[in-house]
């Protein structure tokens, strides 16, 4: 399972990613790519990019959602999410209001248009992955869907091995990492 190699370079003893094997590049190129093209169609066809459409499929199954809860379940940047829900009820695809519990989260509810906006889209998202799983036999894509589950789950287990890599061998850059996040911390809490 070596993702790096050695690299004949003037540097003996280099190492660098093998990007053959790379898992992580892998992921991120398809990612992109993907992304990138289901953008460039729902720009052409409905106007909206691949934000919107992120957040139109997560209104479509919990009907109202908070920017934080977009951003939990799919890693966009809350103000980004923001923006995309400011954009959004711009067009009459949501509506904003606070949420009864708690009067300070702010809430997005899909609106009819938005509803109907989400489903003409989803023929063209559905026709994608049925494409981009073509290579796949039936068995391969349920292997395929229960291995990216697993990856996911293990996501905070990344982070937790990566601040201990870091932790262990850049010290300083740990340590300026801690105070910018007790900072941070700080100022959530005024």
């Amino acid at each position: 399972m070596a993702t790096s190699r050695r690299q004949a370079t003037p540097e003996i003893g280099s190492e660098v990613v093998d990007l053959e094997r790379y898992v992580p590049a892998f992921l991120t190129w398809i990612a992109n790519k993907l992304s990138r093209g289901a953008s460039q169609h729902y720009l052409a066809v409905f106007d909206v990019g691949i934000e919107t459409w992120r957040c139109l499929v997560l209104l479509a199954i919990h009907g109202s959602i908070s920017a934080q809860q977009v951003s939990r379940v799919i890693g966009m940047d809350k103000a980004s999410v923001s923006r995309c829900f400011k954009g959004m009820q711009s067009r009459g695809l949501v509506t904003i209001g606070l949420d009864a519990d708690d009067g300070r989260l702010r809430i997005a509810t899909l609106t009819k248009k938005g509803r109907d906006l989400h489903d003409r889209i989803l023929g063209v998202a559905l026709e994608r992955e049925r494409a981009f799983l073509s290579v796949l036999k039936p068995a391969e894509v349920e292997t395929l869907i229960g291995l990216l589950q697993r990856l996911h789950e293990n996501l905070p287990e990344v982070e937790v091995a990566t601040a201990r890599y870091v932790a262990q061998r850049f010290p300083k850059a740990a340590a300026k990492r801690r105070a910018r996040s007790a900072g941070d911390e700080e100022n959530n809490d005024e």
